[in-house]
């Protein structure tokens, strides 16, 4: 009688495990649930605007996730739902005027909107510096940090001379930089912090 309970015993053990294997099987075929968003950093004035990339991820709702792009009307298109303004909105107002347009569809629709890449915020670099061109404002950036971020001064570069162009309320302004000067610690008020749509110009 002791043997027979023994017997029972190790085959109730080898059923018990039979059911563990089959419940890890079954959990590692079940597909992952929707990846927890990402974004770029924000400034905290950034508002979204054209050609911005926006990810709208739906909980649990891949057919209605994606990463959209706004136009340059300013508005999104999303499946299902259709257009929505966005540009000239924070993400947060975004994501609930979505919530909201989703409702017609789902009955508690979880979602969230991340910006992938900031294309509508830019500073622009040009003259003599290494490397000419646009680079994205996603947040504070001197004039100083421009220029390093173009590579630097080229060897003829004018130092003393750089402008800063910039428009405001349809105006136009030319700042002054003098780049010796502030690397040497002087004057460091000039060393400002730039704006969508300015340009450093390095004569």
């Amino acid at each position: 009688m002791p043997m027979l309970n023994l017997a029972t015993f190790a085959r109730s053990c080898f059923a018990l495990l039979l059911v563990a294997s089959a419940v890890v099987d079954a959990s590692a075929q079940t597909p992952p649930a929707t990846p927890a968003p990402t974004g770029v950093p924000l400034a905290q004035d950034y508002v979204i605007g054209p050609q911005d990339v926006l990810g709208v991820v739906f909980w649990r709702e891949p057919e209605m996730s994606g990463d959209v792009t706004v136009r340059p009307d300013g508005k999104i298109s999303l499946p299902v739902i259709g257009e929505l303004q966005a540009a000239g909105l924070h993400p947060d107002v975004l994501q609930k005027q979505i919530a909201t347009a989703a409702t017609k569809y789902l009955a508690d629709p979880n979602v969230a909107v991340v910006v992938r890449a900031i294309n509508s915020r830019r500073v622009f670099v040009t003259g003599k510096v290494t490397t000419p061109g646009s680079h994205p404002l996603a947040g504070p950036l001197t004039v100083m940090q421009a220029i390093a971020l173009a590579g630097g001064l080229t060897e003829y570069a004018d130092s003393k001379n750089i402008t800063v162009l910039r428009t405001r309320d349809g105006q136009s302004q030319i700042l002054r930089f003098n780049y010796k000067d502030v690397a040497k610690g002087k004057n460091t008020d000039q060393n400002i912090l730039l704006l969508p749509g300015d340009t450093v110009v390095v004569p």
